[in-house]
């Protein structure tokens, strides 16, 4: 059903999207959980509904600095129910549609707007919709590329499926996902088990994904596993495992043969890495709690391969977290950035003599990359060996922001 649909005869859509934006920027909740409370208030809405709902929230999430701004409303001023109508209403000017009649529009030009959205669309932090310190962080660390870099972070995900190689491959996964209607996907030459849907889907709700055929995970983020260089039968940690996306692409790669060790200091992940483990039939998985510094010392030199997808600032995945733009700060990063080096220091000593590990960043800033292996190999006295690095950049690879380093203990 098109979107003039919903916007001339559902205002309660529209309703539902204000009270989500409400919970995003006022009780200053994640855009995704503020999204799942409105789809839990409305459960009897069909899929088009749902996927409208989330677009919208999404969209101006993405483009609020912009919005604000075109609807004549003072950046960082107080938000009032009043000016988040005006906002949500320039928003549908923004994506072409002509404003439903409603009394939560009454005051809005949309000749106006259009020209504010004109005047604005020519300052780059302003229309990428990015705090300033950002904007200036990024062309300090990234230079001319920056222009191009934040641009493609700030357009819409694909959703990305990594096939399940224990169960089925990316082509057979298609023909599956085509008997349950999702007919256009493509493959991606660069990553070897994604497959990308052409359009939106609540991909959790097929028979396929709970066959654990596939998972979502972006291509970028899948080659994170690749580059580790795993083989059947070693003994892999992965020390910052979260939830397991990539725990479950490494068993994948040793083809259920070996042992990996998925460590984590929050409890609730490990617990869901299980369930996703039982899912993908995934079986040589073992999660331990880091509850003290005894976690990383009991595992001292056992680990042919050791996984570092260190907490970072998130910046290389800001199509699909827009709203932590607002969230983070220069303060935060700097915090990170000491953790990462924490990690780094102690961590590595997991690693066996002649094993390999890889440090790996969902951020596109060299200070929480390339700068962070350099310091790292300038302080280890050549115990280590850099065997290579790669960086997924958004704006060449249309994926998330990645950067992953492969590192060789000598001794």
């Amino acid at each position: 059903m098109a979107k003039e649909f919903y916007l001339k005869h559902h205002t309660f859509h529209i309703k539902a999207i204000f009270v989500a934006l409400k919970d995003i920027f006022e009780k200053n909740e994640y855009a995704d959980k503020a999204i799942e409370k409105v789809m839990r208030a409305n459960k009897y809405w069909d899929v088009r509904e749902r996927a409208f709902v989330s677009e919208v929230t999404y969209d101006i999430v993405r483009n609020w600095r912009l919005l604000v701004a075109s609807s004549g409303i003072e950046f960082e001023s107080k938000l009032s129910d009043n000016k988040l109508w005006m906002i949500l209403g320039t928003y549908l000017v923004f994506d072409g549609y002509d404003l439903p009649e409603s009394n939560y529009f009454k005051g809005l030009n949309e000749k106006k707007v259009i020209a504010q959205l004109e005047k604005f669309h020519k300052i780059r932090k302003i229309r990428e919709s990015i705090p300033d310190w950002l904007d200036q962080l990024g062309e300090k660390e990234i230079g001319k590329n920056w222009d191009k870099i934040i641009r493609a972070l700030n357009q819409r995900p694909a959703t990305v499926l990594r096939a399940n190689t224990l169960k089925t491959n990316p082509r057979e996964l298609q023909k599956i996902l085509e008997e349950e209607k999702i007919t256009e996907s493509s493959l991606i030459v660069w990553s070897p088990e994604a497959v990308e849907l052409k359009f939106p889907r609540n991909v959790f709700r097929t028979e396929a994904f709970h066959k654990g055929l596939f998972e979502v995970q972006d291509a970028s983020s899948q080659m994170v596993s690749e580059f580790l260089d795993v083989k059947s039968g070693m003994r892999v940690v992965d020390a910052c495992a979260g939830a397991g996306g990539k725990t479950l692409h490494l068993a994948a790669l040793m083809k259920n043969k070996g042992r990996i060790i998925a460590l984590d200091v929050k409890e609730k992940k490990l617990l869901e890495l299980k369930k996703r483990a039982t899912r993908a039939d995934v079986r040589i998985v073992e999660t331990r709690v880091i509850d003290s510094s005894k976690t990383i010392k009991r595992l001292k030199e056992t680990a042919d391969r050791l996984l570092l997808d260190v907490p970072c600032s998130g910046l290389g995945v800001l199509r699909r977290n827009p709203d932590s733009k607002w969230k983070l700060n220069v303060e935060e990063i700097e915090r990170v950035k000491k953790i990462q080096r924490e990690i780094l220091s102690s961590f590595s000593a997991i690693t066996k003599i002649g094993g390999k590990m890889v440090y790996a960043t969902c951020s596109i800033l060299p200070s929480e990359g390339e700068e962070q292996v350099k310091w790292f190999l300038e302080q280890c006295d050549g115990t280590w060996n850099l065997l290579g690095e790669k960086r997924y950049s958004p704006e060449v690879y249309h994926a998330d922001g990645f950067y992953m380093a492969l590192l060789e203990r000598k001794k």
